[in-house]
């Protein structure tokens, strides 16, 4: 049986350079035996190859999207300069003469977040093989033979394990720990203005939080 390949083709970016981000599905059984379909986020740091998930029973949305990246900005403690994505259809609506025309939602987030976007193709695994690499990671080594209860537990055990070996153990490129390698990093991340909220339905604005 031919195992699948890996992509990490590109060299080693700098300190807070960039974060690559992408999606999986993993079907798991409950604790009643049926079984469910999840839906997980992933975000990794590219330098320190820090990881950070969100699951969820449903198909991501743009809104999903956005309020995940408020989530790993602050689980990280800031940003990087440049996010990597597939052409998906969240953040973009259609390729122009080569010019790349984002949702309105992304396109406002990314304006007001003031970061870079760069766009790879869906069969261009060499450009964003690390997070690639990461969502097999978690899908096979936290999701695998778990038990679904609810999706608030499934998401307290997934930062749990990335605690406690997803960004613990010794990362098989770096051969690093990945945690290590963090502490060393996040100095360099962008610092993080208030934390913007997509929890309202009421079009398609993004309203800023602003905390005392």
């Amino acid at each position: 049986m031919l195992l699948p390949r890996t992509f990490e083709a590109l060299p080693e970016l700098p300190k807070g350079k960039q974060i690559q981000v992408d999606f999986g599905e993993l079907k798991v059984k409950n604790s009643e035996g049926k079984t469910v379909k999840l839906y997980v986020i992933v975000f990794v740091l590219s330098h320190s190859r820090y990881k950070y998930t969100e699951w969820q029973e449903h198909p991501f949305t743009t809104r999903d999207v956005l309020r995940c990246h408020e989530n790993a900005m602050e689980y990280y403690g800031g940003m990087t300069e440049e996010y990597v994505y597939d052409q998906d259809k969240l953040m973009t609506v259609s390729e122009n003469g080569g010019d790349i025309i984002f949702t309105d939602e992304f396109q406002a987030y990314k304006q007001d977040r003031g970061f870079r976007v760069y766009l790879c193709r869906k069969a261009d695994p060499e450009s964003k093989g690390k997070v690639e690499n990461a969502v097999k990671f978690v899908k096979y080594n936290f999701g695998k033979n778990r038990v679904f209860h609810n999706i608030e537990s499934w998401n307290e055990q997934c930062l749990a394990w990335l605690k406690r070996k997803g960004n613990y153990q010794v990362h098989n490129t770096i051969k690093k720990r990945p945690i290590e390698v963090f502490a060393l990093e996040k100095p360099h991340l962008r610092e993080v203005s208030a934390p913007l909220s997509f929890e309202s339905n009421l079009g398609s604005s993004i309203t800023r939080i602003y905390c005392n």
